[in-house]
C-alpha cells in the first residue's frame, strides 16, 4: 500500500511517498481504507520537531484525523463490521501509524460511524478540531460535560478566530447547543466565514475598541471564551468576561511560550483560565466529546466547505508536504488529501 513517512523531524522535505506493507486488525483493532486525510497545525508541528533534524526510532506517518471505511476487523469488535463508514481521531498520536497512508488499524474506540447522508469531508474535518472546541466549550463550570441540542441555551460564547478550523468547529457547535455566538476576525473575508459557520455576531479585532463592540453585543458578559491567541487577547477576554466565564486556551503564539493573565481582574470576576489540550484528556471527557460530535454530525450541525465557513483546499497523497506547507502557512480554510 502507498503511504506518506518520515524517518527525522524537519522541514516538510523529510516527508516520503513509498510502499509499505499491509497493516492487519488484531483484538480490539479496526482497520480503516482511508479515503480523505484531514491536516492540523499539530501535524506539521509535530513532523518539525525542535528543529534539529532528529532521527526518530521508526518510520512516522503524519496526520491525526481522517475518514473512510472499515475494511477489516479484529476479533471482540462488534458495533463496526466492514463496510462502514467511519471517522477516526488521534491516529498518530504515540503511534507511528497516522492517516497519511491507504489503510491504517487503530484501536476501536478511535473508529466512529459517519451516517451515510455525511461526505469523508465532513468526516476527515472533526478529530482534533472538533474534539478540542467540544472541550473547549464544556470547561465552562455551568457548561454539562457533554453538549447536546440547546445545552448552552442562554449562554454567550465569543470564539476568536472564528475562520480557524478549531473556531469553526466551536461555532458550529455552539450554535447548535444553543448558545449566543460572536466571533472575532481579522478581515471581511473572515467575517463572511464565521457567519457561514453559524456566529450571530462578528466583530473585526482590528478596528479601535474592540472590547466596546462585544460588550455592547454581550452586556451581561461573555460566559465563555474559545481562545487561540492568549497572549494577545488576555486583557480583551478579562474585559468581556462575565462573572464567573471560562476563558479556554487551545493554543499558543509562535514564538511565544508565555502569557500575562490579569490576576486581580481575573479576581474580581471569579475567572477561570482553562488550558486544552485534546490529546491528553481525559478518557471519560474524550468519550463525552466524541459523542457529542457524532449527534451533531448526526444533525447536521458540522458541515464544510466554503458555504459553511470552512473552505476545502486538497491534495493528492503525493503533495502531503505541500498539504503541510499550507497548513504552515497559514492557509484559511481545512487542508485536506484525498486517497481513494
Amino acid at each position: 500500500m502507498q503511504a506518506v513517512t518520515y524517518s527525522s523531524t524537519g522541514d516538510s522535505d523529510v516527508l516520503v511517498l513509498g510502499e509499505r506493507e499491509e497493516p492487519h486488525a488484531g483484538p480490539g483493532e479496526v482497520r480503516v481504507r482511508i479515503h480523505v486525510s484531514g491536516v492540523n497545525p499539530t501535524d506539521w508541528k509535530s513532523r518539525r520537531g525542535s528543529g534539529d533534524n532528529a532521527p526518530l526510532p521508526r518510520p512516522q506517518v503524519p496526520n491525526q484525523d481522517g475518514a473512510g471505511v472499515v475494511d477489516e476487523v479484529g476479533d471482540g469488535v462488534t458495533a463496526l463490521r466492514p463496510g462502514d463508514r467511519v471517522w477516526v481521531w488521534d491516529a498518530a498520536y504515540q503511534r507511528p501509524d497516522g492517516t497519511a497512508q491507504e489503510l491504517v488499524v487503530l484501536p476501536a474506540r478511535q473508529v466512529v460511524a459517519l451516517p451515510d447522508e455525511v461526505g469523508f469531508d465532513v468526516g476527515a474535518s472533526l478529530g482534533i478540531p472538533a474534539l478540542t472546541a467540544h472541550r473547549a466549550l464544556t470547561s465552562y463550570e455551568h457548561a454539562p460535560t457533554e453538549l447536546s441540542r440547546g445545552s448552552l441555551d442562554g449562554r454567550t460564547v465569543l470564539v476568536a478566530g472564528g475562520a480557524g478550523a478549531v473556531g469553526h468547529a466551536a461555532i458550529q457547535l455552539a450554535v447548535w447547543a444553543g448558545a449566543t455566538v460572536i466571533s472575532t476576525v481579522s478581515s471581511h473575508e473572515k467575517a463572511e466565514f464565521a457567519r457561514a459557520a453559524g456566529a450571530h455576531h462578528v466583530v473585526n479585532y482590528t478596528d479601535p475598541d474592540t472590547a466596546k463592540a462585544i460588550g455592547a453585543l454581550a452586556p451581561r458578559g461573555v460566559d465563555i471564551v474559545v481562545e487561540v491567541n492568549p497572549v494577545a487577547n488576555a486583557g480583551l477576554d478579562v474585559r468581556v468576561a462575565a462573572t464567573g466565564a471560562t476563558i479556554a486556551i487551545y493554543a499558543d503564539t509562535p514564538g511565544e511560550s508565555e502569557v500575562s493573565i490579569p490576576v486581580r481582574p481575573s479576581m474580581s470576576k471569579n475567572l477561570r483560565w482553562q488550558f486544552v489540550l485534546t490529546y491528553t484528556t481525559a478518557a471519560e471527557v474524550k468519550d463525552a466529546a466524541v459523542r457529542a460530535v457524532t449527534a451533531a454530525v448526526a444533525d447536521g450541525a458540522l458541515p464544510v466547505g466554503a458555504e459553511h465557513g470552512l473552505p476545502l483546499t486538497r491534495y493528492p497523497l503525493a503533495e502531503t508536504a505541500a498539504a503541510h506547507d499550507a497548513v504552515e502557512g497559514g492557509i484559511v480554510g481545512k487542508v485536506l488529501i484525498d486517497l481513494a
